[in-house]
């Protein structure tokens, strides 16, 4: 038996009033070989570390794009294409045969193969720590069938397989150097993307430079690149403005100053990630509150937010209110599933039926951007409304990380970048032991229906067992889903070819310095 896994259809345009320039900035033809050029982008945040396999931040898979190629990427329509792998083929509902390009190196000069592939893939399974053991745990093992094929043989059916390997699954390492650095390989990785790894400043720079035997070199026309740590949005732009930067993430309130710079360009584009708020069910002593234990709080909660207001006034009306984690591009989107509406007065009767005083007081981590703060001053004034009084904490990003790790906070402020199947949105955060449950949630109903839509292939048929899913969250509510997000990066018109696609990642393929 012969299939393949289709993720998705095109993405609808939310027609707002402010002109942005979807997609890709034209790329410039006739240009000969660049002189040695440096592109400068500027981070919203340090990178966590530079492994695959540990990482588990968004701005970290941003340096790891141009380090490390993957087995298979996405398009714009996110219809799964090849990277390092040349096709793949599941022979069976348990048998999928990965096929690979030839000719391709790691950094350190040791040849990318199908033994390479069974070691990467492996290590995510087994090392300690691994943020994707959660995403390919339905992997059994790997077998080299030659130097360029891979039989991955899984315990179950995993529909979602191959489109985990469209991010850090599907980031292959060099297992010499792996085996080497051990736990400290992220702190200088060997991979095989256009640019290998040069130095690292911790809250100032990430430095990476092309690497002349990468396999698509007619594609890579920067000598470095710089990667800049600004946590302020005003400074980015600031910089991206005055020309130290030559590209950057823009907050949304400040796409339209972008537009209004002739130097610059606006590039946005639909998003596969959504923000929450989560919130600690744990038995951390500082998550032993009424909104913690009683699921009339936090639906009181959620009824004080106004999802509308709340992105008209932080991120100017760019985001879609949501109330799941699943975009509306993707085919697996559940349409019924809607935002609740405010409801005051319902809220303040839920909080007499839970035996609440109130004010209740309650902390809410958020990270320390502008965009973060603000957000979370808003919710703050909203809740304030139905008896709740919230504690803004703004915390510098890893920090927050170590914070929410440990628990150590009734409510968190955050969300996720999006992958490209849902199952990777979803699974690791609200089934019982997913690596990424800082909910510390669990209930049999979410996880029978979050297995039960990894084993199909019909789209259908996962569609309604995500519907399951996101009624029980909605009724237990360990996340409050907010919103839809959207990419938007501002560019240099010093800049050509540059493009984003919905999961907001850098690809350097093609961008190059305009004539």
């Amino acid at each position: 038996m012969t299939t393949s896994f289709q993720t998705a259809r095109p993405s609808r345009s939310p027609g707002r009033a402010l002109r942005i320039l979807l997609g890709a900035l034209p790329l410039l033809a006739g240009l000969g070989a660049a002189e040695a050029q440096t592109l400068r982008i500027g981070m919203r945040d340090d990178p966590d570390i530079l492994d695959p396999t540990l990482s588990r931040t968004y701005v970290g898979t941003v340096v790891m794009t141009a380090l490390c190629n993957k087995l298979f990427d996405f398009d714009e329509k996110l219809n799964i294409v090849p990277m390092l792998a040349t096709g793949y083929e599941w022979t069976d509902e348990k048998n999928l045969i990965i096929r690979l390009r030839s000719g391709v190196t790691f950094h350190d000069g040791t040849p990318f193969d199908a033994a390479a592939v069974k070691y990467t893939l492996e290590r995510h399974l087994s090392m300690q720590g691994s943020y994707r053991r959660s995403e390919i745990g339905a992997m059994g093992h790997a077998e080299v069938v030659d130097p360029l094929t891979v039989r991955v043989v899984m315990k179950r059916p995993f529909a979602p397989f191959v489109a985990v390997l469209t991010d850090r699954a599907g980031m292959m390492v060099s297992p010499r150097a792996a085996e080497a650095a051990g736990r400290d390989f992220g702190r200088a990785p060997v991979c095989a993307g256009p640019f290998r790894f040069v130095e690292r400043v911790a809250q100032d720079r990430v430095v990476v430079q092309r690497y002349p035997g990468y396999w698509d070199a007619g594609r890579i026309h920067y000598d470095r690149v710089h990667y800049s740590i600004m946590p302020n949005s005003t400074a980015r732009l600031a910089n991206l403005q005055s020309g130290t930067l030559d590209l950057t993430e823009v907050a949304p309130l400040d796409a339209e100053t972008v537009t209004k710079d002739r130097r610059l360009a606006l590039v946005s584009t639909p998003s596969l990630g959504y923000g929450s708020i989560t919130i600690n069910l744990g038995d951390h002593p500082q998550a032993r509150t009424p909104l913690a234990q009683d699921a009339r709080v936090r639906r009181a909660f959620e009824l004080s937010l106004d999802r509308k207001a709340l992105t008209e006034v932080v991120v100017a009306g760019l985001y879609e209110p949501a109330a799941q984690p699943t975009a509306p591009a993707s085919p697996l989107h559940v349409p019924s599933v809607t935002p609740s509406a405010r409801d005051i007065p319902r809220a303040r009767a839920l909080l007499r039926e839970a035996g609440v005083a109130t004010p209740l007081k309650v902390s809410l981590l958020v990270y320390n951007t502008p965009q973060a703060v603000q957000s979370g001053e808003v919710i703050q004034a909203m809740a304030a409304e139905a008896g709740f009084e919230v504690e803004v904490k703004a915390f510098e990003f890893g920090a927050a990380l170590t914070a929410v790790n440990n628990g150590e906070l009734a409510m968190t402020l955050g969300g996720w970048s999006g992958l490209l199947d849902t199952d990777s949105n979803s699974w690791s955060f609200l089934h019982t032991g997913g690596a990424l449950n800082m909910a510390r949630y669990s209930n049999p109903v979410v996880d029978a229906a979050l297995d039960r839509a990894r084993e199909s292939t019909d789209v259908a048929t996962r569609r309604a067992a995500y519907e399951e899913a996101w009624k029980q969250i909605g009724a237990d509510l360990p996340l409050i889903y907010l919103w839809q997000t959207r990419n938007v990066a501002g560019v240099s018109r010093k800049v050509a070819g540059f493009r984003l696609l919905a999961d907001g990642l850098i690809r350097l393929q093609d961008v190059r310095p305009a004539p």
